[in-house]
């Protein structure tokens, strides 16, 4: 069972809950948030990469820079490539500007790949509120890297990395875009069953707060809890009370609606497939 999987739902909530777009022209940012027509996002993104990048070249140790092209790399890798050689092109030039960001913005992350995961920790027990939205783009862009690189056992394991980062990111604020860390748990704690080694209830609580810190309106969150928690355990009542849920909701959400969109499009397909999966 591929990793890619179940790392793809979160990676589209990076680029749709204000991601760095809105650090350069906030105007642009909610103008994509609020598009309700993937398509026009998918073909109008790619311009917006090369302008990120320009600006780097400008700029190569701005934090908030290099974190904006982490994000928009990894997101637009993990929601519209599917060419698995190009999605891995482009989620490794994502971490690579997550990590220069990181060190850019603190130099006591310059090695965070390299330390040991002792050491990892102890560094993030430090991290404060401003320290939040690096943690959380540094988190999305380590796990859209191992997604496509599923076939390095050293990659698969620094997921444990990604989880320090993200549980650490609900300890200082687990509001940050509508919870969307404790959904990034929900996923990596629902990647096995429970008796593998996985985390099935403790997937569950977080789901279950990211649609909570949402006020529901998050419909991605119980899109992703119903396919990777309530199909981990064979729930199908709750999986298609999630889905229908989300299928009835209004997807007109300020810095929602295209994630909305997008998450109704899903509940589909999974409904659909339900009969076959349960």
């Amino acid at each position: 069972m591929r990793i890619a999987k179940y790392l793809m739902g979160p990676m589209l909530a990076l680029l749709l809950t204000g991601c760095g777009v809105a650090r350069l022209d906030d105007s642009l940012g909610r103008a994509v948030m609020q598009n309700n027509d993937l398509a026009t996002v998918e073909a109008g993104l790619p311009s917006y990469l090369l302008m990120v990048d320009g600006l780097i070249v400008n700029w190569p140790e701005r934090s908030g820079l290099l974190m904006t092209g982490a994000d928009l790399y990894g997101a637009y890798a993990g929601v519209f490539v599917d060419d698995e050689a190009r999605a891995a092109r482009l989620n490794e030039k994502a971490l690579a500007y997550a990590l220069r960001g990181a060190c850019a913005h603190d130099g006591d992350y310059c090695d965070l790949r390299d330390i040991e995961v002792p050491a990892f920790e102890a560094l993030l027990d430090e991290a404060g509120q401003d320290d939040v939205p690096v943690l959380f783009s540094l988190g999305g862009a380590w796990a859209g890297y191992i997604q496509t690189h599923t076939e390095d056992w050293n990659a698969v394991a620094e997921l444990s990395r990604v989880r320090l980062l993200m549980e650490r990111v609900v300890a200082l604020d687990e509001d940050y875009r509508y919870g969307q860390a404790h959904m990034y748990l929900g996923v990596l704690n629902s990647i096995l069953p429970a008796s593998l080694g996985g985390r099935p209830e403790q997937a569950r609580d977080h789901f279950e707060r990211a649609v909570a810190l949402s006020e529901g309106r998050n419909l991605l969150a119980r899109v992703l809890f119903a396919e990777h928690y309530a199909r981990l355990v064979f729930d199908r009542e709750l999986h298609d009370e999630q889905l229908h849920q989300v299928l009835d909701a209004e997807p007109d959400v300020p810095d929602l609606t295209l994630q909305n969109t997008y998450a109704r499009q899903q509940a589909r397909q999974l409904l659909d497939g339900a009969d076959d999966y349960f």
